[in-house]
């Protein structure tokens, strides 16, 4: 498995992904129909083609070669200094097996002027909250409108020290 930069020729890979992984986690929290909702308006082709072409941004995908296994999507803040990570996912099949870990490295290391990497996550997500939490994140606050303005999705934000923060 390696990670690289993901492009144009990935994003219908990247939107299967995403659908499979919302669903598969989601569904139980939210119900099938507002799942396939957020999937539609979060994960279209055209927003994923956003984030593709958002200045100071990474978007990286983990590849086997043969299929795309994961997917993060991480931006920082106007001044360089706050790193959001928006989207880390893997595919049910290959969690458990480090992709997400060569995917959270990749990701953040490419900010390297970032004092701080923030994310939110679902307080349902138990899995993802021990994920995060295993690489350092702590609970820093809430919000009630995770994933953008106006979703009324309540969510845990996580944050943690990057670079000589950390140290």
């Amino acid at each position: 498995m390696f990670v690289r930069t993901a492009s144009e020729r990935d994003l219908p890979a990247i939107r299967a992904l995403l659908a499979e992984t919302w669903h598969a986690t989601y569904d139980a929290i939210y119900g099938v129909g507002r799942v396939t909702e957020i999937t539609e308006d979060w994960h279209s082709i055209d927003a994923l083609r956003r984030r593709l072409e958002r200045p100071w941004s990474e978007f990286v995908v983990a590849d086997d070669g043969t299929a795309i296994a994961g997917m993060a999507y991480a931006e920082s803040d106007a001044d360089g200094k706050v790193v959001n990570l928006r989207q880390l996912y893997v595919l049910p099949a290959f969690q458990g097996r480090g992709v997400g870990g060569l995917l959270m490295d990749e990701v953040l290391n490419a900010f390297a002027d970032a004092e701080t990497a923030r994310l939110e996550v679902e307080a349902a997500n138990t899995r993802a909250i021990e994920f995060y939490k295993a690489f350092g994140f702590a609970e820093a606050g809430r919000t009630s409108n995770c994933g953008k303005q106006d979703s009324g999705i309540p969510a845990l934000v996580f944050e943690r020290p990057l670079g000589e923060a950390a140290e």
